[in-house]
Formats: C-alpha cells, structure tokens, sequence
C-alpha cells in the first residue's frame, strides 16, 4: 500500500490506513522527536471514530480511548522506558497482547515486547517543494510482520 497525503488529507489517509491494515491490532511508529507520530495516531483514532482522542501519552505512558463499541484502543509513548524490562512492569507487554487496538511510539526502546503480526510504521520528514506530503507503503518482510513507512516532505 502506498498513500501520499498533504496534512490537510490526513483524516482521509488514516481511513485509507485502517482499509489496508485488515485484522492487525498493533502498530509500532518509529520516527524522530517532531515528525508527526502523534498527529497521525490522532487522526488514526479520529477514524476509528474513537472519543476524544487525546495527545500524546508522553508522562503517562498510555492513554486509553474508546471505539463507539465502548472495546478500548490504547495509545502508548514509550519514550521515557528505559528497557523492556521496564516496559513489561509497567504492564505494556500485556497491553500489547490483549487482542485491543494498541498504538506505539518509540517502540524501539523495547523492541523484545511486540507481538508477531506487529505493523512497523516508519515516518520520516523528506526535503521537497509544496505542501507538506506523506507517503506511505507497507510490504511484508518476513511472515508475520508487516511495516508501513510513512514519509512527510517538507515544504
């Protein structure tokens, strides 16, 4: 899947997102401090039709929302875990493994805990011209794992 997208899209991109993310239930946003993450788990929510989608989970580490069906979606920020080891203690192993949708930035600071099946989202700003853009594709890698790197180019 490839998705290219101005911010001002982003609510239609994040439903085209759920469209080609089928039965998937955990998605893991890598990219630096600044990039978007939340501003696209945000619109992500907004398509899920979730209430009052929130900002990032930063000091909280994870913020719980509801779908319409009153089934949670969790938005986890895993940027003060030091380990996985501190990951797991503060339950977000088990948040991951609950079947629920769960939303994660800065999973690489604990890699070891994500479920097989994870979709690995990338997103990064690209130097361009015009409006700020998004591109997004997702490719299977190895069976099981699914990444979708999403792209901004700066104006």
């Amino acid at each position: 899947m490839e998705l290219t997208f101005s911010l001002a899209q982003i609510d239609q991109a994040a439903r085209q997102f759920w469209e080609q993310a089928g039965q998937s239930r955990v998605f893991a946003f890598y990219a630096p401090m600044g990039t978007g993450k939340t501003t696209f788990i945000v619109a992500l929510c907004r398509a899920l039709g979730v209430v009052t989608p929130g900002s990032s989970p930063s000091f909280a580490l994870v913020n719980e929302y509801q779908l319409p069906s009153g089934a949670p979606v969790y938005h986890a920020d895993l940027y003060r875990i030091e380990s996985e080891a501190e990951a797991r203690e503060a339950g977000i192993e088990e948040l991951l493994h609950s079947g629920a949708i769960c939303l994660v930035e800065w999973p690489e600071k604990a890699p070891g805990i994500f479920p097989p099946g994870t979709v690995h989202v990338s997103l990064e700003i690209l130097p361009g011209a015009g409006d700020v853009k998004h591109a997004a594709s997702i490719t299977h890698q190895e069976p099981g794992t699914r990444y979708l790197r999403t792209f901004t180019v700066a104006s």
